[in-house]
């Protein structure tokens, strides 16, 4: 696709693929003993190509829901406003759940989802991140499963958008601002 506003491509398609596998197996292999299968949860709209990656290549019993939060609008970076668009249909009380992210950046939206999916009782909850940006959190966040740490830059591409394009891309790139 030739578009001025992709930059730099921080991960290439073939790097995408090996890491959602080694993410699989050792999801799969940590819950490898869970009693009534492991429930997924997507956060819309970014991880929807993630998740459905890593779903595929897990050796586990699963199953998927989805949440669509905001924290962005239309800007670049997080208003630090996180507010739930759709909520999850089914339970969470006694189960395995792992929430599936397409980036922690400030670690604000990841804060409220973890606080808020804790208050239904599941019997473990952990976080899976295809990208994670270190650098913008003023402390770590709890994410048991990083796909890859990227610099702090705006990026598009297997699920990730700008304005709502951009998610078809097969790979991650950096946005380049346009003036």
């Amino acid at each position: 696709m030739s578009d001025p506003a992709i930059g730099e491509i921080l991960v290439p398609e073939d790097k995408l693929a090996a890491r959602v596998k080694e993410l699989a197996a050792q999801i799969s292999e940590d819950y490898a003993d869970t009693t009534n299968g492991l429930l997924l949860i997507g956060v819309l709209k970014g991880a929807l190509f993630f998740i459905a990656d890593l779903m595929r290549e897990l050796k586990v019993p699963c199953e998927v829901d989805f949440m669509a939060v905001s924290s962005y609008g239309s800007a670049t970076h997080s208003s630090g406003v996180v507010r739930i668009i759709k909520d999850l249909d089914l339970p969470l009380e006694n189960r395995d759940v792992l929430i599936v992210e397409d980036i922690v950046d400030s670690g604000l939206t990841l804060q409220y989802l973890v606080r808020n999916l804790k208050s239904r009782e599941p019997r473990s909850l952990e976080v899976c991140t295809l990208l994670s940006k270190p650098s913008r959190r003023p402390e770590a966040a709890d994410v048991k499963y990083v796909g890859f740490e990227i610099p702090d830059r705006f990026v598009i591409g297997y699920g990730l958008d700008h304005m709502e394009r951009y998610r078809n891309l097969r790979y991650v790139a950096a946005l380049e601002q346009q003036g």
